[in-house]
């Protein structure tokens, strides 16, 4: 809890601008190291001093001492399209509830999170080519199949321990990749469609797997022509995951097909590996089974799934079965109740235990 309450006072004086003089001043203490002192978690804090604490930054006590939020401790990389750095922010805060409570839980119910953390050998001075042989050489080791997105999710998780979860967002947010000390997490919108939704996967897969030899920025434009060059790495990375060579041997030869006819292949190509056909025309001209003036001749409007369709109709469970399974486990073991699981997730107390078994988790008692 001292390592908490430190984390967290530091980051509520650097959202107020204020220096740690300053704040030392307000909260009576001699110097700026004492301060300096509880924020790296090296000085425990007095409740006496706590509550000055809340009255002088006028905060809730929770604030401080609620497990179930991640203030200043998470680091997040969004991907999204012209969604307000306000809305951004307060979806942050929920996002960090659910991950606040899996991270506080799932030791208390026997779900540790891995010791050690699986990393990408690459670095931002690394060529296009490279992150895609990686993301090739990953559909490989991880034995993702034909159709590498029908697999990923359930591999990002059983296989390397990161949790991904299925979430409703705001129009514009596509998902994130966020890194904790003791865990890793992927979001993804659930109602993004199909192709789009598995592409976003792969790409912050890409950023959990080289977050320190390149941390990714806390905001990031989804389009597939970023000219950041960590994006753009990620990009070549997630195209290769899901559609890697193996994969797209089986469905002949491109070359020949024009018009119409390469539209059409195009499309019922992309559906049968749940990618966007847009993002199936670049991997095939990186891979060398189209020319680049070929496609730049296919308007993304003759595309399905180009991403700017609507929603899905019918979207993935939300969250995650992993997920799910920690906070059932939570109730049954008396560590939440319903009513906080329910407040915790947003979702109605009386849809708790639809979600419950949607994902083939036992149902607690209590529901």
């Amino acid at each position: 809890m001292t390592q908490v309450i430190g984390v967290r006072l530091r980051a509520l004086r650097e959202e107020r601008g204020l220096s740690q003089e300053e704040l030392a001043r307000q909260l009576g203490f001699n110097d700026r190291q004492t301060l300096s002192a509880i924020e790296t978690g090296d000085r425990r804090v007095s409740a006496e001093e706590l509550i000055l604490a809340v009255q002088k930054l006028g905060v809730s006590l929770d604030y401080f001492t609620d497990p179930f939020m991640l203030v200043g401790e998470g680091r997040f990389s969004w991907r999204q399209t012209n969604v307000g750095s306000q809305r951004l922010s307060a979806y942050e805060r929920s996002a960090g509830r659910w991950i606040a409570a899996f991270r506080a839980i799932a030791p208390k119910v026997g779900r540790e999170t891995p010791l050690l953390r699986r990393s990408l050998g690459l670095t931002r001075q690394q060529r296009f080519e490279d992150a895609a042989s990686a993301g090739e050489r990953f559909a490989a080791e991880f034995e993702l199949g034909q159709v590498p997105a029908d697999s990923l999710a359930d591999a990002i998780e059983r296989r390397l321990g990161v949790l991904v979860l299925m979430v409703d967002a705001f129009e514009g947010i596509s998902g994130a990749a966020c890194r904790l000390p003791e865990l890793d997490v992927v979001l993804i919108n659930r109602r993004e469609i199909v192709g789009r939704r598995n592409f976003d996967l792969a790409h912050e897969l890409f950023h959990i797997l080289t977050w320190d030899a390149m941390p990714p920025d806390h905001v990031e434009d989804a389009a597939e022509t970023s000219k950041n060059r960590v994006e753009q790495l990620a990009n070549s990375f997630a195209s290769a995951v899901l559609m890697p060579t193996t994969s797209l041997e089986p469905f002949g030869d491109w070359a020949r097909l024009t018009g119409n006819d390469l539209i059409g292949k195009l499309n019922a190509t992309a559906d049968q590996l749940r990618v966007t056909a847009s993002a199936l025309k670049w991997r095939l001209v990186h891979v060398g089974h189209l020319s680049i003036a070929a496609a730049r001749e296919i308007r993304d409007a003759a595309l399905r799934n180009n991403g700017h369709e609507g929603g899905e109709a019918n979207p993935p469970p939300l969250f995650s079965r992993p997920f799910v399974d920690v906070i059932s486990l939570g109730l049954r073991q008396g560590q939440l109740s319903a009513r906080r699981s329910a407040a915790l997730l947003d979702v109605p107390l009386d849809e708790l235990s639809d979600l419950f078994r949607i994902h083939g988790v036992e149902v607690p008692d209590e529901l």
